[in-house]
């Protein structure tokens, strides 16, 4: 199966309004990366065991890790969670960046490092997720 038809299975398996919210977002992203990489992970580890939540990604990055091992990673990713949506903005220099640049004005989000969490895109505001997207794939 080719990563983009994964990517429709795991959209097409969300429940409602989760489904279209991701559709739209993926679609959003897509228009935003024009041509990078696109990822599928299963959130699965070589061993079979979940260790993330599946993932759509777009773009790509170095991740450097604690232990100085380093992997190609994607930039920016799309991933359900229980309560929502995640939208991971990987890559950065400034840890602080994300909350403080729009932490405050996206709207009912919680906002970390890397990550702009939350339930709906109707909690949102759109315009600056997709400021902070277009931010994730110009910064790194």
């Amino acid at each position: 199966m080719s990563i983009e038809e994964q990517i429709q299975e795991y959209i097409a398996c969300q429940p409602a309004p989760k489904r279209s919210d991701l559709q739209f977002l993926h679609d959003l992203i897509l228009k935003l990366s024009s041509g990078t990489k696109l990822w599928f992970t299963d959130g699965m580890s070589e061993e079979g065991k979940v260790v993330a939540n599946p993932s759509i990604g777009f773009g790509q990055c170095t991740i450097k890790y604690a232990d100085g091992t380093m992997r190609e990673f994607y930039r920016i990713g799309l991933s359900a969670n229980k309560t929502g949506i995640s939208v991971y903005v990987l890559g950065l220099e400034d840890k602080t960046y994300l909350s403080r640049t729009f932490g405050n004005a996206i709207g009912k989000a919680r906002v970390t490092g890397y990550c702009i969490k939350f339930k709906t895109l109707t909690d949102i505001d759109v315009d600056v997720l997709q400021e902070a997207i277009r931010y994730g794939f110009v910064a790194g």
